[in-house]
């Protein structure tokens, strides 16, 4: 049954945030919980897990805090819709949140929108007011984890987001993070390549 959804709660992100990752909408068992991600079968903080290594724990104040440690931010396209249940699919009267604030305050090197519909929503709604502000960020849509894509395998997802992480260069930081807490060389003192934010703002 399609009824009127209002997203319900804000975005995590701070200042340090480089990979901005949007879904569509939140699920209802997300909204129920005020969260991102709270469905219990959602592969998506397994895969941070697997990613980034450690636990994100199942709370919504750990894996908020996983999530800034890591520089990600969480958000989703869509501030309102009318939609059935968690399906994609029947979205409509979509309208979008203000996502520019996040873009102006933290050096965000991508915005990772997941699943297809989250991806075609960024392109329609929110990139035409970016382009306007003079905001250029680089966008990519990776595989939903979401129960409802069967076609992909934890472990398919788990090498879908790693490689964009890396794109991104968040990983990089990761891992020259822990070489130098190991008393190691950092990844830059090693040659690892950087990867440079192209973004420009107004």
């Amino acid at each position: 049954m399609m009824q009127h959804v209002v997203h319900g709660f804000g975005p995590v992100w701070d200042e340090a945030s480089q990979v901005l990752v949007l879904g569509s909408m939140p699920s209802p068992k997300s909204r129920e919980q005020g969260f991102y991600y709270m469905h219990p079968r959602n592969r998506f903080w397994p895969v941070m897990a697997a990613v980034f290594g450690g636990d994100p724990g199942r709370e919504p104040a750990t894996r908020a805090a996983f999530a800034l440690n890591h520089h990600v931010a969480l958000w989703d396209v869509l501030a309102s819709c009318d939609i059935s249940g968690a399906s994609d699919g029947s979205i409509r009267n979509p309208e979008p949140n203000d996502i520019s604030m996040i873009l102006r305050g933290a050096p965000i090197r991508l915005v990772m929108t997941t699943g297809s519909k989250a991806g075609q929503l960024y392109v329609k709604l929110v990139e035409p007011g970016l382009k306007r502000l003079g905001i250029d960020v680089e966008m990519m849509t990776v595989a939903s984890t979401s129960p409802a894509n069967a076609a992909k395998s934890l472990d398919d997802l788990v090498s879908i987001y790693r490689a964009a992480f890396a794109r991104a260069g968040v990983l990089v930081a990761v891992h020259a993070a822990t070489d130098v807490s190991a008393g190691g060389k950092s990844g830059a003192a090693e040659g690892r390549p950087t990867v440079e934010n192209k973004k420009s703002r107004a």
